[in-house]
């Protein structure tokens, strides 16, 4: 069975956006931005709650179209409704029933993208498989948290560690079964 992996730019203080979804802190040229960008294109699914899907709005995606033309889109809402979607963007209810489904029938990995409370929802059914993290060197103080606001205790071993300049990481980690 193909891996949910949650690959996301993370501060040190394990906040995935700013204060008012900001993220311009954040590494967003070089390397390690190279490499993600690189990365993503080994994933033909992407899962993502609502509020990632209309963050990209405010960078010219518009309501319906496919944020990563490579992949097929399935957005976790129950009240998201756009009129005409793109062949590659679904709507799914959330449930882990659906995820499970999307999981079992993915050609490749699984691309969980953004987060937050989505990512939450998803470590508290223990949906994760990985967990890549872009560290940035950076201390954003508040903002949106890593897995929004859950309590779930988990393991995690670190597989792989790559540096590239200014201090950005990214950290692999498989989730301890």
């Amino acid at each position: 069975m193909k891996k949910i992996i949650y690959y996301v730019a993370s501060s040190i203080d394990g906040f995935i956006a700013g204060k008012n979804d900001a993220i311009d802190q954040f590494i967003l040229q070089g390397k390690g931005v190279e490499k993600y960008r690189s990365d993503l294109l080994k994933f033909d699914t992407v899962i993502m709650g609502r509020r990632t899907y209309e963050f990209g709005y405010k960078y010219g995606l518009q309501p319906g179209q496919a944020a990563y033309p490579n992949m097929n889109h399935y957005i976790f809402s129950d009240s998201l409704r756009i009129e005409s979607l793109a062949d590659s963007v679904h709507i799914v209810n959330s449930s882990i029933a659906q995820v499970k489904e999307i999981k079992a029938n993915s050609k490749t990995d699984i691309y969980l993208c953004g987060g937050g409370d989505f990512a939450g929802w998803l470590l508290d059914n223990a949906l994760i498989d990985q967990l890549k993290l872009k560290l940035n060197p950076i201390i954003l103080g508040e903002g949106v948290g890593l897995f929004g606001n859950s309590k779930t205790n988990a393991k995690w071993q670190l597989i792989e560690k790559e540096s590239f300049d200014g201090g950005l990481q990214i950290l692999t980690y498989d989730r301890e079964k």
